[in-house]
């Protein structure tokens, strides 16, 4: 018999005491297609960047400061703390926002 766990990850990511805060959009912010990001990132020991993703989908290529091409609708938009080996981190922040 094959017994499969609650459905929580075995990882964890780790907690290296950076912390992330989205300044704008504010939550529940209409907004258009291509949204500016404005966030503080606060490094701990291993946290050199941050990484973007949009629903659970990872934004490559973003530029750090805005999200492009968002179809209108609810999204939730979350920035990750990562590391110089692009490894994400705990520390993350979210937003939900209504695409006009």
């Amino acid at each position: 018999m094959l017994t499969l766990g609650s459905g929580l990850s075995a990882f964890a990511a780790t907690d290296d005491g950076s912390k992330i805060t989205i300044k704008s959009p504010a939550a529940g912010a209409k907004v258009g297609s291509d949204v500016e990001i404005v966030y503080d990132l606060k490094v701990g020991s291993q946290a050199t960047h941050a990484h973007c993703f949009v629903d659970d989908v990872y934004q490559k290529g973003w530029d750090k400061k805005s999200v492009k091409g968002m179809a209108p609708g609810s999204h939730v938009i979350k920035i990750v703390a990562a590391d110089k080996d692009h490894q994400t981190l705990a520390a993350e922040a979210s937003v939900k926002v209504e695409v006009q």
